[in-house]
């Protein structure tokens, strides 16, 4: 039996005429933690919507589970599937424990009440997200790491098998940055969910992830394993940018050098 929990085939999408989303297929596997990275405007968040039926394609099919997503209807898919947008709104007038709930939304018809089996996965998703402490408090009253956490523990409420981030870390502090990729690692490592980010950051990314899927102008251009993709081409392809490559504990990094002749043209015009 087949470990594919998510694919896309030949999925197009044309959105203007400078950008447009070309001929992109991709298999996501169960308990795989995947980034997919690139430079700004490459499609990075685009793709990452056309995955969960957001935007719906000009051409191609996304399965989840074998299923096409766009036969299935919005509330079967959040039962398999939850994403984190890049942007939330931290001043809502709700505690961490109320946030959470919204998350067994999907699992609830709308005259059904809080049974306690919800409550016992609330409190889950809270304990895994080490929030226990907080979950009284307002959002407006946390820090970028607990509210991020927090966001993290509702989408968890939904017991998703997949859960997608578009970019988890934008906006927090490397103290928090870190906090977070360590609860994506835990959430992966503890309760086998299949975990899909996009990521700026790319030391980050090879420390965390299985696998990297590489974009460029709407394209998927590479996709590997953090050690395989981290060479001097890669980064000359993607980013224009010559690096120096180190690893701490068979994990590569890197170290840029210096910016490519195309880059510091750009920088100048």
């Amino acid at each position: 039996m087949s470990d594919r929990v998510l694919a896309a085939e030949n999925l197009d999408l044309f959105l203007s005429t400078s950008f447009s989303i070309e001929d992109i297929s991709l298999e996501l596997h169960k308990e795989e933690i995947v980034s997919i990275v690139g430079a700004n405007g490459s499609g990075k968040s685009t793709l990452l919507r056309l995955l969960t039926r957001l935007i719906a394609p000009d051409r191609g099919h996304v399965y989840l589970e074998g299923k096409r997503i766009n036969e299935m209807s919005p509330k079967a898919i959040a039962q398999k599937l939850t994403m984190l947008p890049q942007t939330h709104n931290h001043y809502l007038d709700l505690t961490v424990n109320d946030l959470v709930k919204y998350g067994r939304n999907p699992f609830k018809k709308w005259f059904e009440g809080f049974k306690a089996e919800d409550q016992e996965i609330i409190d889950f998703a809270i304990s895994a997200t080490n929030l226990e402490n907080i979950k009284h408090r307002s959002l407006p009253s946390l820090s970028g790491g607990e509210r991020q956490r927090a966001w993290i523990a509702m989408s968890l409420a939904q017991m998703p098998d997949i859960l997608l981030l578009d970019e988890p870390t934008t906006y927090l502090d490397i103290s928090h940055q870190l906090e977070v990729m360590e609860l994506i690692k835990k959430l992966n490592r503890e309760n086998g969910i299949t975990i899909v980010m996009v990521l700026h950051d790319l030391n980050q990314a090879a420390r965390y992830s299985h696998r990297l899927i590489a974009m460029k102008d709407g394209k998927i251009v590479q996709q590997g394993t953090p050690k395989k993709m981290f060479n001097q081409d890669f980064f000359k392809e993607i980013f224009g940018i010559d690096v120096s490559i180190y690893y701490d504990e068979d994990i590569p990094f890197f170290i840029p050098r210096y910016i490519g002749a195309a880059m510091t043209e750009m920088a100048w015009t």
